[in-house]
């Protein structure tokens, strides 16, 4: 398969773990289930099962389990999008390639900044060296989401 839709398959396991138990995770959960179902009821209605499990470990496990339990689930997710994407035609690939695509785009949060402001997707570290002073000041919203 293609690097780019090795990597694609990789994102989209990645959004499945990440999207587990946040506000999105209805709509996302049910796109992810049609993506796989392909027009079979039962088959979404499986997938919509084995999405509702993935939540529940992935919201369930504790502090160090849990780190392991989401690559266990991102690991399992990503296969199964290699799995779908390799089982297509060519034609039915890239179908199925863009409508993953825009889901991924649907699920990541936006990192637009204001004038004047920043924005960070990720660990934001403030620190002086030497006995100087650092600080952070937040003025404004604050998000906070689960990190990639």
């Amino acid at each position: 398969m293609a690097e780019a839709l090795m990597a694609l398959a990789a994102a989209g396991g990645a959004a499945v773990v990440q999207a587990a138990g946040t506000d999105l995770w209805a709509g996302f959960r049910q796109r992810v289930a049609r993506l796989f179902g392909q027009g079979d009821a039962q088959r979404e209605q499986a997938e919509l099962e084995r999405l509702d499990r993935t939540a529940t470990v992935v919201r369930t496990v504790g502090q160090d389990p849990e780190e392991r339990a989401r690559i266990i689930e991102e690991i399992s997710w990503r296969t199964r999008f290699e799995t779908l994407l390799e089982s297509l035609t060519a034609e039915e690939r890239e179908l199925v390639a863009t409508e993953l695509r825009a889901l991924l785009a649907d699920a990541t949060p936006s990192t637009a900044a204001p004038a004047g402001g920043f924005a960070v997707q990720g660990k934001v570290d403030i620190h002086a060296e030497g006995g100087a002073v650092a600080a952070g000041v937040i003025n404004g919203e604050v998000r906070v989401g689960t990190p990639q």
